[in-house]
């Protein structure tokens, strides 16, 4: 029996809860916005999970600093998927769930065997100079979109990755 070959994540529509909505964001272009939002959840979901992993194995003489810095963040993290996935929600769209969803839709790699704390980090750090870039891409698109709000907190999350990104390459003495 043949498979139906799955879409790609770009292609995934993000399926709505079937009810009537009237906000400040155009129904033309809300599924746009949802669909990168979807893609803004995931890759803040998988990090947030990749930093919790750094987290509890980090070692070395940095120990505490980076096991503080990684509490921090991944913290920060977490509130920022619940934040971004009830954006999805207010728009009328189902936020996405499952490391599967997740997986298609994030541009991190959280697959990996442990590695030294010394690597784990400069992954850490090219991580959040990778959503910081993907979360620049969605705020123009929530921006041409008319999304003042969506585009604001897109904005923010850019700052929060970039200065995460610094205080990770920081440790690192690079």
């Amino acid at each position: 029996m043949a498979r139906t070959p799955k879409p790609k994540a770009a292609q995934q529509k993000v399926k709505g809860d079937g009810i009537a909505l009237n906000t400040s964001v155009d129904s033309a272009v809300r599924d746009k916005v949802a669909d990168a939002l979807s893609r803004a959840v995931a890759d803040s979901y998988t990090l947030y999970a990749k930093t919790l992993g750094v987290h509890w194995n980090v070692q070395g003489p940095n120990f505490y600093g980076l096991h503080k810095l990684t509490d921090e963040q991944y913290n920060e993290l977490h509130q920022a998927a619940d934040a971004i996935a009830e954006r999805i929600r207010a728009l009328g769209k189902l936020a996405p769930t499952g490391s599967d969803s997740f997986r298609k839709l994030t541009v991190i790699e959280n697959e990996a065997p442990h590695k030294p704390t010394r690597e784990m980090i400069a992954e850490l750090v090219k991580d959040n100079e990778a959503v910081a870039r993907r979360m620049s891409e969605f705020a123009e698109l929530a921006d041409e979109a008319g999304d003042l709000f969506t585009h604001d907190m897109l904005v923010a999350r850019i700052g929060v990755h970039e200065q995460n990104a610094w205080m990770l390459r920081s440790s690192l003495g690079e």
